[in-house]
């Protein structure tokens, strides 16, 4: 991208209207007295419709802790979490799993796969838990969008690293979430194939409206983002829209030095 269209605005600097994550105030300690780790501090964001969101910080700046509350995985110390205006923080076990069935889908930097399916069972298990009548044709669509038509009778093991990866992003889509988040999808992958998943992310995102947040250390996968979020000690510090990778390594050295 273009230097000339770079913005560095405050992470909130939308209108919530568009926004299907609201993240307020949220903070998450560890552990009690001399031995307590914060790591949050009061952290605020929106996730807006249709965007890719990048998070990027030093490692312990908190960036893997906010995408575990903002996706339910984990409880926020305080602070609040809304997911399409409904606020995660008050449900119980059983009501968050239901919601991430409804809402969210994952991509993870190991696949999690199981490996006693094919690559087919793996993409269609979310909507049979769902337990709601399959849409063939869009399922045949995110298996050919993928590249994954002649593979999808394989096992993971019969899988490279990135048609595993592939068959996690189809998995992903397949029950069309409100949001998908994106945890170092490309970290266990060589450069060639990082750069293929990463143009299938920005495909999803571009072509199905599909909202992601997207955890990486990696500034090239952090350019393909309509914007990145930069957290040090467990605040948001600094978001720019519309950088390359060398604007975004730049901003990181300088989060790194705060």
């Amino acid at each position: 991208m273009s230097s000339t269209t770079m913005t560095e605005e405050p992470a909130t600097a939308k209108t919530t209207s568009d926004a299907v994550i609201e993240a307020k105030e949220l903070t998450r300690r560890y552990g009690e007295g001399d031995t307590a780790v914060d790591a949050l501090r009061g952290c605020s964001m929106d996730v807006h419709r249709g965007e890719l969101t990048a998070v990027m910080g030093p490692s312990g700046s908190g960036k893997s802790t906010l995408m575990h509350i903002l996706a339910g995985l984990d409880a926020p110390t305080s602070g609040t979490v809304s997911i399409d205006g409904k606020d995660i923080t008050k449900l119980g076990d059983t009501e968050l799993t239901k919601l991430r069935r409804e809402h969210i889908g994952f991509i993870f930097q190991f696949f999690n796969l199981l490996p006693m399916l094919s690559a087919e069972e793996n993409i269609r298990l979310p909507l049979e838990l769902a337990g709601n009548k399959i849409d063939e044709t869009w399922v045949e669509e995110i298996i050919k969008r993928t590249g994954l038509d002649d593979r999808r009778t394989h096992r993971p093991s019969e899988l490279s690293g990135g048609q595993q990866q592939r068959v996690a992003i189809a998995r992903a889509l397949a029950t069309r979430p409100t949001v998908i988040f994106a945890d170092e999808p490309t970290g266990n992958l060589d450069s060639t194939t990082s750069a293929e998943i990463l143009d299938l992310v920005r495909e999803m995102v571009t072509n199905y409206g599909q909202t992601t947040v997207m955890v990486t250390h990696d500034a090239h996968a952090a350019a393909i983002a309509d914007r990145v979020l930069f957290l040090a000690d467990g605040c948001i510090v600094k978001e720019l829209r519309g950088a390359d990778a060398g604007q975004i390594l730049s901003a990181m050295e300088e989060v790194s030095r705060r």
